[in-house]
């Protein structure tokens, strides 16, 4: 099975619309790399979990799944020297949380869903770790209480600041700096207090320059006065960093102690996250488990494409139990692709574990490979033809085809001249067959329902056709091939019955009458009136053609003038029922309509009643070498006259 077998089948959409349901990053990506699985045990305990998972879902469909967002990173820092981060240890105490409420949540589901329940003992409780965390961080930052010395640090800084705030707080209000400043405010740059002071009384107050304003108006200084008071601040906000990476440090050691069990609680969330997707997918399409097997039997019944919605036409389908091979017939959009579609589809999201929509007591059978020809897959980049293409498809089919293949085929052999088209798909018909490969194919030749009638593990199918409202059901028929709804089709929009009589004919080498009666009656009125339009055609054509032949008569031999052009010629043969002749003009035969031509002398004026026409109108050597084979055969003598 490849990424073509999932585009074609769309099993690819199935997966990004069951993705929709997963609520953490990991799950929907998780859900994106589902495929099939072919170790019966392993499907049916995988079916068994989402019904247990829908169970849960109908009792309460408020599943604590949540808090998993960060943790990829987290997980991926640890025993690395990096030092997790206070939002990061936030994430985690946040995810430590949703584990506790999950298992509580599953306390009492042990009754309803035994096998899932139980996934959530695999998480073991961090009472201490999360205590730690919640206790050192608070709001996304390292709390004041995580350390003694850490509070004292804070607590410094407070008192420094808030002196250092009212001593520069006198210095504006002072009135020997009021001239000297462009506006009574404070500042900070670079995390320092400055006061703006205009360009021109640049020297008048001791300090240091931190900043220049855009216009270069204004100098942002900070007074020496305060100078140092700022930089006791800052040596204590070292000290409170210091002591913030110490803390993280602690807790960072803290939570690489327990790594293991963190990582087993997010696989097991991410694990519950896909698994109640899964649930949720299931009762949006109106799955269920289906039995697997691996002897080739499928039991449809009432099956739907998932993607189809309500609009989906119910199918029921069942291979395996005497026959391996459906071949389905049908008209163009009657359903046939989308039925063959449906099993291959279904049949990849049971093996993925997957419910289905269908009825109760259906079977499907679990496959290696599922070989798909669905499409014409023209390539421009290739420069293949529709034909080419499919053909070198078949061939790769062929090639990896065996006992535990399903191989759907749509409209095998088409593209090419229909009976060598007919005649090859028959053949690899039988060949996949002689391979054991389980069949569903799609066709419009005759001859392959023929086939299939007679050899020995095949069985025909239909897409049932309403020939009243002229619409396909879409319902598979098993055990009986299509009828010609084309001929059925025609008459009913009221083309002649004669006309497809003769087609069937021509196409079954048979007789068979299609009444009057089968249109309906506005076609029978049309088809009245056209009869009667036909007899009146017919009478005015044979009395054009009487016209022609008694106002436009030459004979052989007469001599006419070409009228458009005045040149002479001698009429070879005619008239057709167009009243067209044959007129050797400068020895070549040239056709003419009667009314181009005019009689210059008759051919009985001309010549003697037993004349040879021959000595005009062929060459000499045609008509020596006549009178020689008038006498007797000669070997290798060849006339050879100019086609007429």
């Amino acid at each position: 099975m490849n990424s073509q077998t999932f585009t074609v089948l769309d099993f690819t959409r199935i997966k990004e619309e069951l993705a929709q349901y997963a609520l953490t990053d990991a799950g929907k990506e998780q859900v994106k790399a589902i495929a099939p699985l072919t170790y019966k045990k392993q499907i049916q305990s995988l079916l068994d979990e989402v019904t247990e998972a829908k169970h849960i879902l109908v009792k309460s469909s408020s599943v604590p799944i949540h808090g998993l967002h960060g943790m990829t990173q987290l997980l991926g820092h640890l025993n690395k020297a990096v030092i997790l981060q206070p939002d990061q240890l936030a994430g985690l105490y946040d995810f430590l949380e949703c584990c506790r409420k999950l298992k509580r949540y599953m306390a009492d589901k042990e009754f309803l869903a035994p096998r899932v329940s139980s996934y959530v003992h695999v998480i073991e409780d961090l009472p201490q770790l999360g205590e730690e965390i919640y206790r050192c961080i608070r709001n996304g930052v390292v709390d004041d209480y995580a350390s003694k010395a850490l509070a004292k640090v804070r607590k410094q800084i407070t008192i420094q600041e808030e002196r250092l705030k009212e001593k520069i707080t006198q210095m504006i209000k002072a009135n020997k700096y009021k001239s000297f400043l462009q506006e009574a405010i404070v500042s900070q740059r670079d995390g320092r207090y400055v006061i703006p002071i205009k360009k021109e009384h640049k020297g008048k107050i001791k300090g240091a320059i931190l900043d220049i304003s855009s216009s270069g108006s204004t100098l942002y200084l900070e007074p020496e006065e305060i100078a140092r008071a700022q930089e006791q601040v800052i040596m204590l906000r070292v000290e409170e960093e210091m002591e913030v990476q110490r803390v993280l440090t602690y807790l960072t050691g803290l939570v690489e102690a327990h790594e293991a069990q963190i990582r087993m609680a997010v696989e097991t969330m991410v694990h519950y996250d896909v698994l109640f997707a899964k649930a949720k997918y299931s009762l949006a399409i109106g799955g269920r488990s289906v039995e697997v097997n691996e002897n080739h039997f499928i039991s449809l019944i009432e099956a739907r494409h998932p993607l189809l919605g309500a609009k989906a036409v119910p199918l029921t389908v069942e291979l395996g139990d005497g026959y391996h091979a459906l071949v389905i017939t049908g008209p163009n959009t009657g359903g046939k692709t989308v039925t063959i579609k449906t099993v291959g589809l279904l049949t990849l999201m049971a093996q993925s574990g997957l419910h289905v929509p269908v009825a109760e007591n259906s079977h499907i059978s679990i496959f290696q490979h599922i070989l798909v020809d669905i499409g014409d897959g023209q390539s421009i980049e290739q420069n293949l033809s529709t034909f080419s293409s499919r053909i070198t498809n078949v061939i790769e089919i062929l090639k990896e085809t065996n006992d535990r293949s399903l191989v759907l085929l749509d409209e095998l052999g088409s593209g090419t001249d229909p009976g060598e088209g007919m005649g090859l798909a028959t053949a690899i018909l039988q060949e996949l067959y002689n391979k054991g490969a389980t069949l569903l194919a799609t066709t419009h030749y005759s001859e392959i329902k023929d086939f299939s009638d007679r050899q020995e593990g095949f069985i025909n199918g239909s897409m049932e056709f309403d020939v009243t409202t002229l619409k396909p059901t879409y319902r598979l028929l098993i055990g009986k091939g299509g009828e010609s709804q084309a001929f059925a089709i025609a008459l009913r929009l009221g083309m002649h019955p004669a006309i497809i009589q003769r087609a069937h004919a021509i196409t079954y080498k048979e007789q068979k009458a299609y009444p009057l009666e089968a249109c309906d009656g506005f076609s029978k009125r049309e088809l009245e009136k056209q009869l009667a339009t036909n007899k009146y055609v017919n009478r005015n054509r044979k009395a054009e053609k009487e016209r022609i032949e008694k106002t436009a008569h030459f004979s052989q031999g007469d001599n006419v003038q070409i009228i458009n052009t005045g040149e002479f010629g001698i009429v070879y043969k005619g008239p057709d029922s167009l009243g067209t002749y044959i007129v050797q003009v400068k020895d070549e035969k040239v056709s003419y309509n009667h009314k181009r031509l005019k009689l210059y002398i008759s051919a009985a004026e001309l010549y003697p009643e037993d004349y040879d026409f021959n000595i005009i109108f062929d060459s000499k050597e045609n008509r020596k070498k006549s009178r020689v084979m008038e006498k007797k055969h000669v070997d290798g003598v060849m006339i050879e006259r100019e086609e007429e």
